[in-house]
Formats: C-alpha cells, structure tokens, sequence
C-alpha cells in the first residue's frame, strides 16, 4: 500500500479549471483531414487559457498543423455521448477518469493503441488490452473554504454536522467521475456497501443537491457558498491560483488515517474514430516527455510516466500535499461490473 502526504492547509496552483462547452464539428470536421477531436472529462483545460490542454493543444497544432476541437463534460456524461454516437462517430480521443474509462472499454467505444512512452506508464494506470492509458495521474479530494472555515474538517463523521447544512455538495455519482469516486471512497473506507449507504442517507441531510460537473463546485466553495464540497487534487490545485479561499483535505473515518486513491485522466483512442491517426498523433504528443514535465509546472497534476520525474515549485507543493495520506487500490473491475447497482443503491438510500 503507498503512503503519501500529510494535507498542507492552502495550496498554491497553476491555472484555473474550465467549466465552457466547446461543441465538436460534427460532419465537417470529418472531411477535414487536419483536426482532431477530444471528449474529455473537465479538469485539464484552463477557464484563462493556461490549463495543460491550452498548453498542449497548441503546441500540437502548431507542429502538426491538426486542429483540436473540444467537448467537455463529467466523465459519465462523455462516455453516454460516445455510446450515443457509437453509429455515426464523432470523437477521435475520449479522456474520462475511473471508472468510465474501463466502462468505455468494455462498451466497445475504444480501439487497442499504446501511444509512444506507454511502457513508461505504471501496469494499473492503463489497460492490459491497450485501449486506454493515463496521460496525467491524479487523486480524489475534497476542498474546504479557508476563510470561513480555517481548519478541514477531517472526518466523514464530521461532515453529519449541524452546521453544513446547504453548505455541502457533491458531484452526483454516476455522471460525475469525483462524484462516483465519493461513493467508492466510502465503500473503502466504511468497509463495504452497507455502512457506506447507511453514511451517505444521513449526510444527505446538509447535502445541497446533485451536481453534473464537479468543477462548478470549487467556486462556490471559493466564495462560501459551500463550506466544503468534493474534488480532485489536480483540478482544486489549479483551481487555487484563481481561487485563494480554497484548500485540499482527505477524509478519514474516525478513528483512521485519511485515504485517497488514484484518479487518474485516462485516455483512449475511439473505436471507428472519423480521424484514426490524428488521434493517435494526439495521444503520443500528450504521453511524450515534454508534455509530461508540463504535468506539474502547468496543469498541477502528476505525470503518468514513471521516468518523468519533475522538479518544478508544483511538483514539490503537490509531494508535500500528498504526505502522510493512505493510497488504497479500489477493485476496478467489480466497480466497472457493478456500478449501475452501487449508484442504484445510493440513489435509493439518499432519495436522490
């Protein structure tokens, strides 16, 4: 089991997060041979321009003339859309986080490529069939206001407290990857379906709502609308350039150490993609050495590949942030077979 870091009260990051919708070009992107097009979970692509994507979707295009078009969603909701094209293919590049990815695998929405470096990537963070790789490694997270409420609140346990009701929110599992991973992490840390359940049906009780994007969520939280509310560590990272009042904390069950596990942006080429070989021009160009060392020092994020071993000011904050935290390894490939009933579960158990 890897032990990482102890949570550091405020983060500093590199970009903010964008929350806009690009749509895709649809059949005239398809007879234009020089564009590729991503469906990507949000996260990566800066609301200012400065996220990983802007930095690496120019820098392509500029090499090799291929325009990127983006869509953007919650990692559920970009997976549905694919399946919903699935006869008539639009996306080239599906990037989700756990467990959407192996959902689109094992949906037939992806296509076996291993792009150039993938033998650097860790076994766990791509697929044995090579239809996916992770391109920027990750972990779940929740945030909380600084200013309003300077010390996290530590514990799930704490969170029943009278004082976050309508001031806590997470991204709804099933559409939102962080949001699905609130449910996985409770199922780890409560150990098993039942006590987790029993858990999240009396947090709903200071539980805002369901929310489709996890991302919308750090700014409420910035201005204290929200007291806390879930996330991911590369995203709130970035995120806190933009948005001071933030900081980055890891649940614990009382009594118990906080734990976190692998979130990783994972990315696959699409089966019957309209453009096949831009996508994979695509993938080799965000796995390469140069892009991966921009990980960190642009997007806040951890490199996926093992050899690439940055030294920047974020990579030395993101060390110090991970300290102390407990990673587990969830079961992949129950969450991918039983997801629909675990969120059927949930959503019964908290009537959402």
């Amino acid at each position: 089991m890897r032990t990482y870091a102890k949570p550091v009260a405020a983060v500093t990051g590199a970009l903010a997060l964008a929350a806009s919708l690009t749509a895709c070009g649809g059949s005239s992107a398809a007879s234009d041979e020089k564009v590729v097009t991503v469906y990507s979970a949000d996260g990566l692509k800066g609301e200012k321009g400065d996220g990983w994507y802007d930095k690496v979707f120019a820098d392509f295009e500029k090499e090799t003339g291929i325009k990127v078009k983006y869509v953007e969603g919650g990692s559920g909701e970009m997976v549905q859309r694919a399946l919903r094209e699935k006869s008539n293919t639009q996306a080239d590049v599906l990037v989700t986080l756990p467990p959407f990815i192996q959902q689109a695998g094992s949906k037939g929405l992806l296509q076996p490529y291993a792009p150039k470096g993938a033998d650097q990537v860790d076994g766990a963070d791509k697929a044995a069939d090579g239809s996916w790789t992770s391109v920027v490694n990750n972990y779940f997270g929740f945030i909380h206001n600084t200013k309003e409420l300077p010390e996290a609140p530590g514990t799930w346990e704490a969170l029943l407290d009278a004082k976050y009701q309508d001031k806590l929110q997470y991204s709804t599992p099933g559409v939102a990857g962080d949001g699905t991973a609130v449910l996985i992490k409770a199922l780890h840390d409560f150990g098993g379906q039942a006590p987790a359940l029993e858990y999240l049906k009396k947090l709903q009780a200071n539980n805002v709502g369901p929310s489709s994007s996890t991302s919308k969520l750090a700014p409420k939280v910035d201005k204290g609308e929200l007291l806390v509310a879930n996330g991911d560590v590369q995203m709130n990272f970035a995120q806190a350039k933009s948005m001071p009042n933030l900081a980055i904390w890891f649940p614990a069950k009382e009594g118990g150490k906080p734990t976190t596990f692998a979130l990783p942006y994972a990315a696959g080429l699409v089966d019957k993609a309209p453009h096949t070989e831009n996508g994979k021009k695509l993938l080799d160009f965000m796995l390469a050495e140069r892009a991966q060392r921009e990980v960190s020092a642009v997007g806040g994020g951890f490199p996926a590949r093992k050899d690439v071993k940055p030294t920047d000011a974020n990579a030395l904050a993101l060390a110090e942030l991970m300290e102390g935290v407990e990673v587990f390894e969830p079961d992949w490939a129950d969450i991918d077979e039983n997801l629909s009933s675990y969120v059927d579960a949930w959503k019964s158990a908290t009537g959402s």
